[in-house]
């Protein structure tokens, strides 16, 4: 009830329930987009019912186009923060009556990427053996469902961004407010367009087809992860 059918090729639309390297788990194999024409409240709704499940940390993945020149596709990169581009023009999924029972009317956000869990997972990916394409930096998400232009391109990486995507934010904004802990990965699956002269274009099939390629990477790396998790 109130979980809604997923419209995104690549995304199976289940939820399932079981332990994962002795941890208890819930994981969300897709997850709704406000592109997809939900409410951003609704988007969200999930991770509420994660928190009064028991669920005290949250892992959000997702697929990212590189707007940081030095990144290269297949990259996985650390979020350390955030530019919610939508949330700056009003559509934060905190908007309207606060429910007090789980969390401040006011949530603090500077701290809303674990730094000791990314320190953990940093020591990870080096015992594994991913270093050379384990990047950190800012993740900004955008609406959607139109890719960015190269004017917007070149805003965000002027204002920070290292990747940009059309998800996490809400949910990590959920999260925090319930007081739980957040990690997050993005897969950079595309280097972005941001020279008027490129003949380059983004599409979903690479996206994809990326995804794909580092599937198993970004499994043994979350997997690994949680285990060490307190």
């Amino acid at each position: 009830m109130h979980f809604f059918l997923l419209s995104v090729q690549g995304h199976a639309g289940r939820l399932v329930f079981g332990e994962f390297n002795g941890k208890p788990c819930v994981c969300m194999q897709g997850r709704f987009h406000f592109y997809e024409g939900y409410h951003i409240s609704k988007v969200t709704f999930p991770v509420r019912v994660f928190h009064l499940l028991g669920v005290q940390t949250l892992i959000v993945t997702n697929a990212a186009g590189g707007l940081n020149q030095d990144y290269k596709v297949g990259d996985i990169m650390f979020i350390k923060d955030h530019l919610n581009i939508p949330g700056l023009a009003g559509l934060n999924p905190l908007v309207g009556l606060n429910e007090e029972w789980f969390g401040v009317r006011f949530p603090c956000m500077s701290d809303a990427y674990d730094k000791d869990i990314c320190s953990i997972a940093m020591e990870t990916a080096k015992e594994l053996g991913y270093a050379p394409f384990i990047q950190q930096g800012v993740y900004a998400m955008v609406a959607g469902p139109s890719y960015e232009t190269i004017a917007e391109c070149n805003m965000l990486r002027m204002l920070g961004a290292d990747a940009v995507g059309m998800s996490t934010v809400p949910e990590v904004i959920l999260a925090r407010h319930c007081g739980l802990r957040v990690f997050g990965l993005s897969l950079i699956t595309n280097k972005v367009v941001m020279d008027y002269n490129s003949h380059e274009k983004v599409n979903h099939e690479d996206v994809l087809k990326t995804s794909a390629l580092r599937a198993e990477d970004l499994q043994n790396l979350v997997s690994c992860l949680v285990a060490k998790l307190g």
